[in-house]
């Protein structure tokens, strides 16, 4: 296996759609490795004393857009980082720059099944409207998720352990973790 050339930062990036099991994987991988994890939502909630679905409805999807990408390059000055982002983070072509440059991307890539079944709280989610609308938004982000990753990571029908085991060992055999 050819170990992979890091870059910047030497952040891993998770991205993929809602539900996909970012937050878990990065937590689990976290904890195995005793590396810190952030999560690009809840630094933006932070941000603003706000909850995303709250910023959404108050100031409209584009400004929540710029505020991800000002937390994306705030981690320009941390190492090591877990970075779980949010699923429409790849809207932004500007934010898939800068996580290339500050590491490396895996696409936790499934359907849409697979994000319906992690979802609790589908009024939390402002992507979410509908299945319909969260199948059309999936069939629009696939190909941005495909162009970001360095690496893929297929979740159909596999536990947040086997996904959290299976990373591991492509990241281990890569160098990055």
């Amino acid at each position: 296996m050819q170990r992979a050339v890091k870059r910047g930062c030497d952040h891993i990036f998770f991205i993929g759609f809602l539900g996909a099991g970012k937050s878990t994987l990065a937590r689990n991988l976290g904890m195995m490795f005793n590396r810190r994890f952030v999560d690009t939502d809840r630094l933006v909630e932070r941000r603003q004393g706000m909850t995303v679905r709250c910023i959404f409805e108050r100031d409209g999807e584009a400004r929540f857009r710029e505020l991800e990408t000002e937390v994306l390059e705030s981690l320009r000055c941390e190492r090591s980082l877990l970075v779980s982002c949010g699923g429409g983070i790849v809207e932004t072509p500007c934010n898939i720059s800068l996580m290339r440059e500050m590491g490396f991307c895996v696409y936790l890539d499934g359907d849409i099944d697979d994000s319906l079944r992690q979802i609790r709280r589908r009024d939390t989610r402002p992507d979410f409207r509908s299945i319909e609308h969260a199948t059309r938004l999936l069939e629009h982000r696939r190909p941005l998720y495909r162009r970001a990753a360095d690496l893929t990571v297929d979740i159909r029908d596999k536990t947040f352990t086997e996904v959290s085991y299976l990373c591991a060992e492509l990241l281990l055999e890569r160098g990055l973790i």
